[in-house]
């Protein structure tokens, strides 16, 4: 399996210029998220890893880093279309590509390994992406975290095969009985979403050319423009292993957010 990892790194963001050449305890973001790149791959063969920018700037830090760099045009509305760019100014021909979130530094590299084995499946899944299964505080918080920003977390829920049904930015599923549920178990019934894909490469280059779907412009998920086409999407369950799920960096306030966390899994 030829394997086709992409880390889109977009200097323009308009809420934190630049980024991904932001600092994290002594190194640049772009060098973190290639580090855990390299890790998460160590074990599989025919992998090339791609930095795909639209910058000079980033093109020529990766470079600096050891990282394989392609520019990629500034009108890439998605990192699923900046990912399938990648692919084509490079002149590649994979079986699957992987596209790694540019801004999530402290993304455990298991998550990354965990949604390669699934496309060992038979039939192979069209899309492959991870969530975890909500502890009931957990739940607690994100439902009141809702009140204030109610398209902040992305919840799942799946057939017992571990393939989607339908993912929503309101919680899914809703919950009868809850009282007893939390008697028998520590963790709820609840899925959330965790904003990394993996594509059967075929299957993203049929995605990019297909337009917005019904609830796809409702619920702003992209990943419902498959469903409402029928491709199949394999839910791979993570076992967080005591890491913190932590999300990208969206502002200069995160940075000291993941400082935080590093110094505590270093110390740990």
């Amino acid at each position: 399996m030829k394997t086709a990892l992409i880390i889109p790194a977009r200097y323009g963001s308009t809420r934190f210029p630049g980024k991904p050449l932001a600092m994290i305890a002594g190194k640049t973001m772009l060098q973190r998220v290639f580090e855990l790149a390299l890790v998460a791959t160590e074990d599989f063969d025919n992998v090339d890893i791609l930095v795909a920018t639209e910058d000079k700037r980033i093109f020529d830090h990766a470079q600096e880093i050891g990282a394989r760099a392609v520019m990629t045009p500034d009108t890439c509305k998605t990192g699923t279309d900046r990912a399938a760019a990648a692919i084509e100014a490079a002149d590649l021909t994979p079986d699957v590509v992987l596209n790694l979130q540019g801004d999530a530094p402290l993304t455990p590299p298991h998550f990354i390994s965990d949604l390669l084995m699934a496309f060992t499946d038979r039939p192979m899944p069209d899309v492959v992406t991870p969530a975890y299964h909500l502890p009931w505080e957990d739940l607690d918080h994100l439902r009141k975290s809702k009140k204030t920003t109610p398209f902040s977390g992305t919840t799942v829920t799946v057939k017992e095969d571990g393939y989607a049904l339908w993912f929503s930015k309101n919680i899914i599923p809703a919950i009868r009985g809850e009282e007893e549920l939390r008697t028998q178990s520590l963790m709820s019934p609840v899925l959330r979403h965790i904003g990394l894909y993996g594509y059967k490469y075929e299957a993203l280059k049929d995605f990019i050319k297909l337009p917005q779907s019904t609830y796809e412009k409702l619920e702003g998920l992209e990943q419902l423009r498959l469903l409402e086409n029928n491709y199949t999407i394999k839910v791979v369950t993570i076992d967080p292993q005591g890491s913190p799920i932590h999300g990208g960096i969206d502002s200069p306030e995160d940075i000291a957010a993941a400082e935080d966390i590093l110094k505590l899994s270093e110390s740990s």
